[in-house]
């Protein structure tokens, strides 16, 4: 038998597959399927992946877009039609020109009174005078309306019926109560900026209805304003008047009782309003606390004079004169003590020099003992003012308590006066302002514009109302998206395996119809058997001595595909002629002597139960109709399969077989609630694992690789299948997967049968193709929704 790597190698370049899957640096592969990091913008905006998205749910999106135009079409025509009309009032501030500081001043208009104007506009005062003006209160039509928002109103608006009630039913006040509200509440007033224009509208069912308030709120303002402005100011000049003269002669008796008292009283008030025993006081205070400052730091410093260390006050050390003095004994001293070392203590110098520090030493002490004696007598002065100025200050505080008592009745005397001049005061400006009003020209308001006939009505409209109800749709659309690939937990790509089950993707085998899958895996050139055999090259570079000599097959769920891809790699390995068993060890479903088409009266269960006779050993291995492919079947189903794996029998037949054969193909069962495929993960050197595109979950998947892991398993990859690539999907990306590009150099003959026109067979090809292919987009979405959690 010819070493592996060699048999194995050299069918990749003969069949001209691609070369095998690179490895990258961190462990993922790629090479098959293009670019791996077409998903790691995952997390960035991808403009791309939005357009698939859009693509892929057009019937949706196209669905939700025409019910929001039906919808707004619909809330249209539920609402009742409004008009408007708009008249336009300038409101006139009038400008006085006044005298001040002998320059002419001009008032500025202010904001405030637009903004009363508009809200006088809106009184409920204005609405009745309105409504006695027009006589709204005899008109049913308008009191009784149409309700704003309501499905009558789609046949009210069909059949031009028109809805009204009998005046008799309410009272006059009553009906005057309604039609001020409608007033008020179809009435609004703004203010153009930046001018003193004032713009009044108002809206109603009735077209005319409309025009007519509005310009008779217009009229009604003015008519109020000169109503309240027809007194004269004359009558008012003169009454404050009178009131000027009466409060002038109670000040000035106010002011002369004042100071009489103060006189009788003796009361003297300094300019600031504070009597003179208040003022010395406070001055006595204020001295009084400096002086019993001075006298407790001149105390301290007479208790470390008593201490004796009066030498160390800060007088002393900063005298510049004993400063002088210390300097020039220590210069002494120094001298001295230099000559001690040549001459004795008798010699002259010597004595001459001792002579003159004590000298020194004696002024010292004299200046020390002057300065200690002055800070004795500030001592002693600062205890005397102390003392004088507590004495002061009781005088004083007696004085003020007098002062006390007088002093009640003359606030009381000083606050009439205040009030009296107060009043005198306001008097004065209003007499003032009310000769300059008298001279100045009222006109309030004018009317700008009036109000036409509305010949549209304003709402409802409908673009803006297709328009909101096509964004909240396309909204709600964009949130069921959202949230239906939120909750897609299965894969859809291969970079979500890699992800998430941390194995490399050594093939994506594409989604086949079921009604073509027999032909597919027959046809040699199909995608699906251009995808298994670069699964099985993939699988010749998955162990470090090469392709596994056995290898086991497994999924995580039933119905993803592991019993055709044992079926596809037995045939492609053995198309290198490579010698390959195929062991069925799904004792529970098996499937493999169907795909085959043996029987499967004798199998692996059968050898693992001792219960194969010694005649049928030689029909335990089957050959198929493949060369180079053997298999074992299952056998009759064992009620225990996972005990029967489990034996030394299986272990033992497994490596008995894998010396015979170049590579052994095991089919497990799937791993979600069974122990078989980990017990056989132990017996294999490789495992590979299957997942089916949009089908398994991923919790399901990562469970199953966990408990293969945890068994000892080899796991060297994985395998994608039913991946259906869409042109309207965002997997779009691995589009060549389909491997249409490999014709391997046949001829297409409907090149010459066109040039003489399309048959009808042709057509009905066509066709057929177009059904088939609608189908398949109608089963792929069933698939995907039923896998939804």
């Amino acid at each position: 038998m010819l070493e592996r790597n060699r048999q194995l190698q050299p069918a990749a370049t003969y069949r001209g597959e691609r070369s095998p899957a690179e490895i990258r640096p961190d462990g993922r592969h790629y090479g098959y399927y293009g670019s791996a990091d077409f998903d790691d913008q995952g997390d960035a905006f991808n403009p791309l992946r939005l357009l698939f998205y859009i693509v892929q749910y057009r019937w949706l999106i196209a669905l939700l877009a025409a019910t929001g135009v039906v919808a707004g079409a619909v809330v249209t025509m539920m609402q009742t039609p409004q008009y408007k009309a708009t008249a336009r009032l300038e409101v006139l501030v009038p400008s006085a020109k006044i005298f001040q500081d002998i320059e002419v001043m001009s008032e500025v208009s202010d904001a405030r009174s637009f903004m009363t104007a508009r809200e006088k506009l809106r009184s409920h005062s204005l609405a009745q005078r309105v409504v006695y003006d027009l006589g709204l209160t005899e008109k049913a039509e308008f009191l009784f309306p149409r309700p704003s928002f309501s499905l009558l109103n789609i046949f009210y608006r069909a059949f031009g019926i028109s809805r009204t009630s009998d005046l008799d039913q309410y009272t006059p006040e009553e009906r005057e109560s309604m039609a001020i509200g409608r007033i008020i509440a179809g009435l609004s007033v703004d203010l153009v900026p930046n001018t003193s224009l004032l713009s009044i509208s108002f809206h109603d069912q009735q077209p005319a209805y409309a025009q007519e308030v509005a310009n008779q709120v217009a009229q009604s303002f003015i008519d109020q304003r000169v109503d309240q402005t027809s007194a004269t100011s004359d009558l008012a000049r003169r009454f404050i008047q009178e009131q000027v003269l009466t409060v002038k002669d109670k000040l000035q008796a106010s002011e002369q009782a004042l100071v009489d008292y103060a006189k009788q009283a003796g009361i003297t008030v300094t300019g600031n309003e504070v009597s003179l025993v208040a003022a010395n006081l406070e001055s006595i205070n204020t001295a009084l606390a400096t002086a019993i400052q001075e006298s407790l730091d001149f105390g301290r410093m007479v208790q470390q004079i008593d201490a004796g260390r009066g030498a160390s006050l800060e007088q002393v050390l900063n005298s510049e004169g004993l400063d002088r003095l210390r300097t020039r004994i220590g210069e002494l001293s120094a001298e001295y003590q230099q000559k001690s070392l040549l001459y004795k203590p008798d010699f002259p110098e010597m004595r001459q020099l001792n002579s003159q520090i004590s000298e020194m030493k004696s002024q010292l002490d004299n200046g020390i003992l002057a300065i200690v004696e002055s800070i004795r007598q500030k001592h002693g002065e600062t205890l005397a003012k102390v003392a004088d100025l507590r004495a002061k200050l009781r005088e004083l505080e007696e004085q003020q308590a007098e002062y006390q008592d007088k002093n009640i009745q003359y606030t009381i005397l000083k606050r009439e006066v205040d009030s009296n001049r107060s009043q005198y005061e306001s008097l004065i400006g209003k007499l003032n302002e009310v000769g300059v009003a008298a001279d100045l020209k009222t006109q309030n308001a004018a009317i700008v514009d009036l109000a036409v006939l509305p010949r549209s009505p304003y709402m409802p409209r409908l673009p803006i109302n297709v328009a909101v109800a096509l964004g909240l749709f396309l909204a709600l659309g964009a949130a069921i998206i959202y949230i239906r690939e939120l909750l897609n937990n299965t894969f859809s790509n291969p970079e979500q395996i890699e992800k998430e089950l941390g194995l490399a993707v050594l093939g994506i085998l594409p989604a086949i119809d079921d009604r073509e899958l027999n032909q597919s895996i027959a046809d040699p050139r199909s995608s699906l058997s251009e995808a298994y055999r670069s699964l099985r090259t993939s699988l010749q570079f998955s162990g470090s001595d090469g392709t596994p000599r056995t290898l086991l097959v497994t999924s995580s769920e039933p119905s993803e595909g592991k019993s055709i891809t044992t079926y596809k790699l037995a045939q492609d390995f053995a198309s290198l002629n490579v010698r390959v068993l195929v062991i069925d060890a799904d004792l529970r479903k098996p499937n493999l002597h169907r795909l085959f088409g043996l029987d499967n009266m004798i199998g692996l269960s059968n050898l693992l139960t001792n219960t194969l006779r010694r005649d049928d050993l030689p029909k335990l291995v089957k050959t198929t109709k493949y060369p180079n492919v053997a298999i074992i079947t299952s056998g009759q189903l064992p009620p225990n399969p996972a005990d029967l794996l489990w034996s030394p029998r299986m272990a033992s037949a497994v490596a008995n077989f894998a010396k015979r054969f170049d590579i052994v193909i095991v089919d497990a069962p799937p791993v979600a609630g069974l122990s078989d495929a980990p017990i056989l993960s132990r017996l294999t050197e490789a495992t590979l694992f299957v997942v089916s595109a949009n089908q398994v979950t991923r919790k399901s998947s990562q469970n199953a690789v966990k408990r293969l892991r945890a068994a000892g398993a080899n796991v060297v990859g994985a395998a994608l299948s039913k991946f259906a690539v869409s042109r309207l999907d965002s997997n779009y990306a691995y589009k060549y997967m389909n491997y249409e590009y490999l014709g391997h150099g046949t001829e297409n003959p409907l090149l010459e049968g066109a040039r003489e026109g399309t048959s009808a067979h042709a057509k009905n090809w066509s066709f057929g193709n177009m059904a088939r292919g609608v189908r398949k987009r109608v089963d792929a979405f069933l698939a995907r929704a039923k896998s939804l959690p």
